[in-house]
């Protein structure tokens, strides 16, 4: 038996009641499973005052003395449980029409809903009767158990006891196990805490340990060192333009610049106009910010062109608008401060298509297709860039200044077109996956494996730390998405964060390791159109003849039907009918203070319905709570809650609070933001608010009202009789309110961003000239992205020597010394332009396909035999030199030019080498025979972003001397991890790996590097052989792209031959533009293990039914090769 006693806070009003005592019986049944519990049954009990109780005692229910007393639940889960049990079919018998069963189950429903307040301490009627559904539900279950209170009302209206009695076995089983799930929640909850916080002071300890100049005071401490947008005090906040000639003057400091933004939003329908607000759980808030942020940007002085890039949805189930390529943003204010007026000038909502054509999915279904899109963003953006180029770059290109990611989704495809074009990336996450993922376990209705099936939620989690590994600028809404979300992540720790601003300031070296800054920048509103009410319900202010003479907005009439008496001040609360927003509170604040009924009215605004039983679930629940409260204080006449409205009317029911004299208010447990309460300080009402999240930061700079703890209902009435009762106060915190709410306008929010993109480091394309270069530019051809190879020096790799009989230190100078001089030698103009225009740019250039092979092996032999049989397939189409050969490999090319010359194969055969996992990047060069090779030199510079050098190195070796076989028979063998200095370069850290399978999966190593503020890509390869760790955003796919953007090779004339199975970062190569051709049989034995061991399934980046991805059979041949790109339409049979 499970003994619970219940002891309130203060004595419960019932008459001789004291404790309430819940006896648990488990019976355990003879089912399939010995163990199982098929039946509990469930007693409450009154003990009089005078009634003494303990532990030992236990109240014993009728007809039960067969039953024996155990206490605990895991008795119940005892392989010898029948024992304690000798009677249990007896007793249910006996047990199977008792009244007690009957009446605990009357006094459950007689409670209803459950109506009270969620503290512990309030879980007691207002009329004195305790609740043991709210009790159970709260502190025993832990859940919003709707769905429980539905099956008790089911068993109360079943008329047969035998029925009756299963539904409510039923429930108490259910009652009991989710207790138990409860503690092994709380349990998993503590010790992930626990593990996440080990992790991040062990990493941080080594962090600063690297870091070896003593700390100064500035960076001792807790706090995040960026401070708030608008500060903690008056020098905090925003400098205000409160003139028009100070508007000018920033203005004029703005003239002359022309700068290109991207924004990316991926999900949802988005258009300029009659935006379909809610009409799905992806077109909601984040839609309207990125629409209306795009057309603010697009008018403010410097800013030429905004593009909001977005998925195009050509479906018969949605508007043909969603489906048109590009639409025009008209600026709301024709008076807009921009004078940058030309042909490709403004906002515009570009939709690029990919994933599954004439359908619309929902955004957990669109991660596979991101490769697509990027490709396809990254090819709009470039043709973008060289139009804006002809009309205001001087023919020069002209680079977006920033990718701006919104959503988890949107940061990923950000990352990666950031690292194709090697320009500056900002994000914003709008709402957090670790965030959701940690409530979603606590709920305890889904597993882990079931939260990720059903939220891809893994996935969204790692495209969140790729964000915050590649961009400069993260943007949060409050501090409260910093102090207690974004804590949450490996890759930002405020604390590491405040002592690496503090080393940036003192301008000491941070040992190459990087944090994104967080900046608190509200969302903007336009305030143009608002005219606040100055007027009473009695008439209006002087001077307003043409306002007295319009006729009263419609849903006035229809919520002024509601009172007795609709000149008192309206108290106004606008939210969807849902637990967190906490409105059954603010019902009891105002039906328990009897002064605050006197002075004002309540209205409620909770969405729009037709029949509350259509309603889901938690909001008809909800709903029925608060009409049954308004009845129970008899409130009819003095709270208003109609059941429609349009969103075209809230303004208008913001400014009849207001002409009342009212007050808005926000209660809700946690507020992410409060967007509601900065409209409402528009039009002139003063607010109460909740003191969790972010209203603490709109209160900080409006000062227009009162901050509340939302579980003290008697805090909140007296916030709102204050405000009401005292007018002096009222008009003062409207006054406020009117008087800085331009600090939330969207001219201050664009300021504010503007000048965080202009703090980032400038970075565009490295082979871009300057004005000031003196080169011709009639050799470069007139579409060519990038420049000719003349720009490039050559390689002087003599690899003649011997690889095996060279020791590792000369092996390693001797080829840094070839490369060193080489790069000091260059082509002389003159006989360049000599050369024909084959040989002024890399022969991709002139290729109608290109094939590149990423087969991932430990052994090179069996490499180059797969080779040989891609190129028998194509012979023909190989000798007229209409194809061309790109190799990605983990290799470095030094051990591919050595297997090469020793094999008797051609380098020539290939038109590039994508080395050492996207490291570095080689063309073929007719120059000389001995010099076969050209190094890309601008590669480097374009891949370095963060990249952390030597201190990434030494960290790495650190990890790598910590990997122990501790089976190893001496010590010499122990070391499973040791650093492989003759293949590493300047960019890729390499490592041998002598048994894979003591090493960690790739994903700790790179969340240990995270941790410790070090952004880099990890990548298991080789067959688990060899660790290459690269630029984090650096990678064999994203060579590919840089290739594009460099020679213009397009990605959708590329073919890709793969293996079943790769090296960790074999997932790039599964989605995009491109063809894949998937090598059946070719596979590697440890390659499963890797991704049995990713982040997330590799089904999330594996777009289903692709028709550009082809499998040969097993055992393929030449033809077998052939035959499948016939299929996929490259080649001719």
């Amino acid at each position: 038996m499970i003994n619970v006693i219940y002891m309130p806070e203060t004595p419960i009003q019932h008459e001789h009641t004291k404790h309430v005592v819940l006896d648990i019986y488990l019976i355990p049944g003879k089912g399939p499973t010995r163990s199982c519990v098929s039946l509990i049954f469930i007693q409450y009990h009154h003990i009089t005052l005078q009634q003494q109780h303990t532990p030992s005692q236990h109240i014993q229910p009728p007809n039960s003395h067969n039953t024996t007393n155990f206490t605990g639940a895991a008795a119940a889960e005892n392989d010898d449980d029948e024992q304690l049990f000798p009677a249990a079919g007896e007793t249910v018998a006996a047990m199977a029409g008792n009244d007690w069963i009957n009446s605990y189950l009357e006094a459950i429903l007689d409670v209803g809903p459950g109506i009270d307040d969620a503290k512990s301490s309030l879980l007691l009627r207002e009329r004195g009767r305790f609740s043991p559904t709210r009790y159970f539900v709260d502190n025993v279950i832990g859940f919003d158990e709707t769905d429980l209170h539905r099956s008790w009302v089911k068993a109360q209206a079943t008329r047969s006891p035998q029925e009756r009695n299963t539904r409510l076995e039923n429930m108490c089983w259910r009652i009991w196990n989710l207790a138990r799930q409860k503690k092994q929640l709380e349990s998993e909850v503590a010790q992930r805490t626990n593990r996440r916080r080990l992790e991040r002071e062990r990493g941080r300890r080594e962090a600063v340990a690297d870091m070896s100049e003593d700390l100064s005071e500035g960076e001792k401490g807790d706090i995040i060192s960026d401070a708030s947008a608008h500060g903690d005090n008056n020098k905090g906040r925003l400098p205000r333009i409160s003139s028009t000639d100070a508007m000018e003057a920033w203005a004029n400091q703005q003239k002359g610049k022309k700068l290109y933004l991207v924004l990316v939003s991926l999900h949802g329908l988005i258009r300029g106009e009659n935006m379909e607000l809610g009409r799905d759980s992806d077109t909601g808030g984040q839609v309207k910010y990125v629409v209306e942020l795009a057309r603010a940007l697009a008018s403010m002085p410097g800013v030429y062109r905004v593009d909001l890039l977005t998925r195009q949805v050509a479906s018969p189930e949605v508007d043909w608008s969603y489906g048109e390529p590009t639409e025009m943003l008209a600026p709301h204010n024709s008076d807009s401060l921009t004078d940058e007026i030309g042909e490709s000038s403004g906002a515009y909502i570009i939709r690029v298509p990919f994933g599954p054509k004439d359908k619309y999915i929902p955004k957990e279904l669109l991660w596979p297709h991101i490769p697509e899109f990027v490709d396809g963003a990254l090819s709009h953006i470039i043709q973008m860039s060289k139009v804006l180029g002809e009309q205001v770059g001087g023919g020069r290109p002209v680079w977006p200044v920033a990718i701006h990611g919104h959503y988890a989704d949107a940061g990923d495809s950000a990352a990666l077109l950031s690292g194709a074009l090697n320009v500056p990336m900002l994000f914003t996450g709008h709402s957090l996956g670790r965030d959701k993922l940690e409530q979603l376990l606590r709920q305890g209705r889904l597993s882990k494996d079931e939260i990720n099936d059903t939220y891809k939620i893994l996935r969204r989690i790692e495209a969140e730390e790729l964000s915050l590994d590649a961009s400069e600028v993260v943007i949060t809404s409050t501090r409260q998405e910093i102090e207690e979300q974004w804590r949450l992540y490996n890759g930002f720790d405020p604390v590491l964060e405040r002592k690496l601003r503090a080393r940036i300031r003192r301008n000491v070296s941070c040992y190459g390791r990087f944090m994104p800054r967080m900046v608190v920048i509200p969302p903007g509103m336009e305030f143009n159109h608002i005219i606040p009410h100055d007027g009473d319900m009695d008439g209006e202010t002087d001077g307003a003849e043409d306002r007295q003479a319009s006729p009263d907005p419609p849903i006035w009439a229809e919520i002024m039907r509601f009172f007795t008496n609709p000149r008192k001040p309206m108290i106004l609360a606008l939210a969807r009918p849902d637990p967190k927003k906490n409105l059954t509170t603010l019902v009891k604040a105002f039906g328990e203070c009897r002064p605050l009924r006197e002075l004002a009215n309540l209205t409620l605004i909770m969405g729009n319905r037709d029949n509350i039983d259509e309603m889901s679930s938690t909001s008809a629940s909800m709903l029925l709570s608060i009409i049954k409260m308004i009845d129970k204080y008899d409130l009819y006449g003095q709270v208003a809650y109609p059941k429609h409205h349009k969103q075209s009317e809230v303004p208008d029911i913001y400014s009849l609070a207001a002409k009342t004299k009212g007050v808005f208010i926000n209660p809700a447990f946690i507020e992410p933001f409060g967007l509601t309460l900065i409209e409402a300080a528009a039009h002139g009402l003063p607010m109460v608010a909740t003191k969790n999240g972010g209203p603490v930061d709109i209160h900080r700079v409006l000062d227009n009202g009162l901050l509340v703890d939302p579980h003290d209902h008697q805090s909140v009435a007296d916030a709102l009789l204050k405000l009401v009762a005292d007018k002096q106060l009222w008009s003062k915190c409207r006054s406020n309110g009117l008087r800085n709410i331009h600090l939330f306008s969207w001219t201050e929010h664009c300021k504010t961003y503007l000048s965080r993109i202009a703090s980032c480091k400038p970075r565009h394309p490295g082979w871009v000239k300057s004005n000031n270069d003196s080169d011709d530019d009639e050799n470069s051809e007139p579409e060519s992205p990038g420049d000719s190879l003349r720009d490039m020096q050559d390689i002087s790799l003599n690899l003649k020597f011997s690889m095996d009989g060279v020791e590792s230190e000369d092996r390693k100078s001797t080829l840094e010394n070839a490369v060193n001089m080489s790069y000091s030698k260059g082509i002389a103009k003159s006989a360049q332009r000599e050369k024909t225009d084959q040989a002024k740019f890399p022969a991709l250039r002139r290729r109608d396909h290109i094939y590149v092979i990423a087969i991932d092996t430990d052994d090179i032999r069996n490499l180059f035999e797969n080779v040989k049989k891609i190129f028998e397939s194509v012979e023909n189409e190989k000798t007229a030199g209409s194809t061309g050969f790109i190799l990605a490999t983990s290799l470095q090319m030094a051990e591919i030019h050595a297997f090469m010359v020793s094999n008797g194969l051609n380098p020539s055969d290939f038109d590039a080498f994508i080395c050492n996992s996207g490291a570095d990047l080689y063309y073929t060069s007719s120059h000389s025979e001995d010099n076969p090779f050209v190094f890309d030199l601008y590669y480097h510079s374009h891949i370095e972003y963060r990249w952390g050098g030597e201190g990434l190195r030494k960290t790495l070796v650190r990890w790598a001397s910590s990997i122990i076989d501790k089976k190893a028979q001496n010590k010499n063998e122990e070391h499973v991890v040791t650093e492989d200095e003759a293949v590493s370069t300047n960019y890729c850290y390499a490592f041998n790996v002598k048994n894979p399978a003591l090493v960690p999966p790739a994903k700790e190593l790179r969340k240990m590097m995270r941790i410790q503020a070090l952004r880099c890509h990890v990548i298991y390869c080789q067959n688990g052989k060899k660790i290459n760790v690269i630029p984090v955003l650096a990678s064999r796919s994203q060579a590919l792209r840089y290739l594009y953007l460099r020679w213009g090779m397009d990605l959708s004339k590329v073919v890709i031959f793969i293996g079943e199975n790769g090296d960790s970062d074999y997932e790039g190569f599964l989605g995009g533009v491109h063809k894949t051709v998937i090598l059946k049989g070719v596979t590697n034995a440890l390659s499963d293990q890797f991704h049995a061991n990713r982040i997330y399934p590799l089904s999330d980046v594996w777009p289903a039914d692709n028709p550009n991805v082809i499998q040969t059979p097993d055992q393929f041949s030449d033809a077998d090769i052939r035959g499948s790109l016939v299929k996929l339409g490259v080649v001719k049979e």
